[in-house]
């Protein structure tokens, strides 16, 4: 597994995250199974959030880490958003989630907490009086953000002290607008609209690393693109260029995503192990200009 800067935190984070969303019900040796799996391969970065398995996946987790084993892992976690109702970029909701989550996970600190969805009514003030807060009891290492847009990162950077290490967003395959804009600049086409006010360069030209969410789905959390009957010639595609290099689909999936020179940190989601080692086995994989532009093509982009 290679590592890459994670923003201008100045820690080394492996090419790819370990996803913990579904980890929730997994047994003890479930559990100690998928954290090995990912040991083995050198994926250390664990990414967690408040709400994933309504609080419990921080549980499991933290049950499966020792006490010795806690400076060998990077946790990360995310807070802000209270299913159903609203999103929260409080104070005392920023405070009283990241105890929670320590409590969860039976911790003393998380490395790196992230903002979770943005919030309308942000004061940018308030945020960085609960960092502040945060950094100097040693509870929260590194900060982020995740689905925001360049505007509003920089509000949010103008009341901080501290750098924005990283920004989670919806990438992959079948969802690339941060891509499709910049290539179809100037067109009159639905491809050239941007939708995120250019945050794939900002987060480049402000050492911001982007962590691919979901990056198997397509849509909004409507399925997996892999040997879905609904992307043919996606599939095709994908099958004589992962047979070219011998792996699988889900590690070219993840390939293809590390070939963007933006440095990206894509995200896994599965918690089966076989998927999860050919994800994390993505970072061996190098592939041709040539290889991944006909992907993106074949996912249904045109090129102007």
């Amino acid at each position: 597994m290679y590592s890459i800067d994670f923003g201008k935190s100045g820690i080394k984070v492996p090419t790819v995250a370990v996803g913990c969303m579904r980890i929730s019900d997994m047994n003890e040796k479930e559990i100690s199974a998928f954290v090995n799996t990912a040991l083995e391969h050198g994926a250390n970065f664990f990414d967690h959030a408040d709400i994933y398995g309504g609080g419990d996946s921080e549980v499991v987790f933290g049950k499966a880490i020792a006490p010795s084993m806690r400076d060998k892992v990077i946790i990360q976690t995310k807070c802000g958003i209270v299913p159903g109702r609203m999103f929260d970029f409080s104070y005392e909701h920023i405070i009283e989630s990241v105890n929670g989550s320590l409590k969860r996970l039976g911790m003393d600190y998380v490395d790196v907490l992230l903002l979770h969805r943005p919030d309308a009514l942000m004061e940018p003030e308030e945020v960085a009086k609960a960092f502040d807060e945060l950094k100097a009891s040693g509870k929260v290492r590194h900060f982020g953000v995740s689905n925001q847009n360049p505007y509003q990162m920089k509000l949010l950077q103008n009341a901080l002290d501290m750098p924005l290490c990283a920004n989670q967003l919806q990438f992959g395959i079948m969802h690339t607008p941060m891509i499709q804009s910049g290539i179809n600049v100037n067109m009159y086409n639905n491809f050239g609209v941007n939708r995120d006010g250019g945050v794939l360069d900002y987060c480049r030209l402000n050492n911001i690393t982007i962590q691919p969410w979901s990056p198997m789905q397509y849509g909004f959390f409507e399925g997996c693109f892999i040997d879905n009957d609904k992307f043919p010639h996606l599939n095709e595609v994908m099958d004589e260029v992962a047979k070219e290099h011998g792996i699988s689909k889900t590690t070219l999936a993840f390939a293809w995503i590390l070939r963007h020179p933006a440095k990206m940190q894509p995200i896994t989601g599965t918690t089966n192990l076989n998927r999860l080692s050919d994800c994390l086995s993505a970072a061996e994989v190098s592939l041709t200009r040539e290889e991944w532009y006909k992907i993106y093509m074949a996912a249904g982009n045109i090129l102007p």
